[in-house]
């Protein structure tokens, strides 16, 4: 039986998103939008309970297309907030379309928000080697400068936690455990 990081529970759904997605290095800027929506939604909540409901965002919100969301209107936001497929948060669903004009900037700004993104880590995963999930951080001074550069540029919901899980699912950092089989994989 393959070891996986503490995390990963019987779920297949869990286990399949830990197996193929978790720490992989995103460069695409659609999958990094998908990966902040969700990790904006998934404050306060269970990474499962995102997980389960992701065709449901996907569907919602445009797959994903930033460049549609932008121009989300009232009638598509109570649209979003009364959508029991996913999470009805107001303050959520406003910032994902405020994020998305921020993200757009950041492209124009940048030429792509991968650019801009993985600047901080000077292109390249950080290789972490943590022995026990005790060791993982939830934060680290580099998500606390991450989320400080992405509120100023306009961006909500994207407080130091939301930003390390961020880089964490993106693979801007290999928090698989050492023990993990993906640890080796992802490096």
């Amino acid at each position: 039986m393959k070891k996986r990081c503490h995390w990963v529970t019987n779920d297949p759904l869990y286990i399949a998103y830990h197996d193929e997605e978790w720490g992989v290095p995103v460069y695409d800027d659609a999958t990094l939008f998908e990966f902040l929506v969700l990790e904006t939604f998934q404050a306060g909540l269970s990474w499962i309970t995102i997980l389960k409901k992701r065709e449901n965002f996907r569907k919602a919100f445009d797959q994903f297309d930033y460049k549609k969301i932008v121009n989300y209107n009232d009638a598509k936001f109570q649209e979003l907030i009364n959508n029991a497929g996913i999470i009805r948060n107001k303050l959520k669903v406003k910032a994902t379309i405020s994020n998305a004009d921020a993200f757009i900037k950041v492209q124009e700004e940048f030429g792509s928000f991968s650019k801009y993104i993985w600047a901080f880590t000077d292109g390249k995963p950080i290789k972490n080697a943590f022995e026990n999930r005790e060791d993982v951080p939830a934060t680290t001074p580099l998500s606390d400068k991450i989320s400080k550069d992405l509120k100023k540029r306009g961006f909500k919901f994207v407080g130091s936690t939301v930003i390390y899980a961020f880089m964490q699912a993106t693979g801007m950092v290999n928090d698989h455990t050492t023990d993990c089989f993906r640890y080796d994989e992802c490096n």
